[in-house]
């Protein structure tokens, strides 16, 4: 498994029961999504969130670190490793950003 489906528990009680959520493997780990868009999700060492461009920055600022499975950070997207994932605030804060974001997107077809 590439993910923790330990963490994926986690995420999922901290998402609840949202009208339109679901959840996708991609990125070799584990996506949840809000009409279609990428809200969060876990990964093998950690978890990553999409807050989006515009509240990137305050991501960042939280704590989170810029997402780079590929060497360069993917812009609107950030991440957590495992022992700061544990930062039930943190975590929640992060999921609450993305899912504003989420929110703001055209539900796709």
């Amino acid at each position: 498994m590439a993910y923790s489906e330990d963490m994926a528990e986690v995420m999922r009680a901290d998402l609840g029961v949202e009208p339109g959520l679901s959840e996708k493997k991609m990125f070799g780990g584990l996506c949840f999504l809000l009409h279609g868009h990428m809200v969060c999700g876990v990964h093998k060492g950690g978890a990553m969130f999409r807050p989006g461009k515009a509240r990137e920055a305050e991501a960042l600022e939280l704590g989170a670190q810029p997402l780079s499975f590929t060497g360069r950070p993917m812009g609107g997207m950030v991440e957590v490793d495992d022992a700061t994932f544990e930062d039930d605030a943190l975590r929640i804060k992060l999921i609450e950003l993305s899912l504003a974001n989420a929110a703001s997107l055209p539900p796709k077809g």
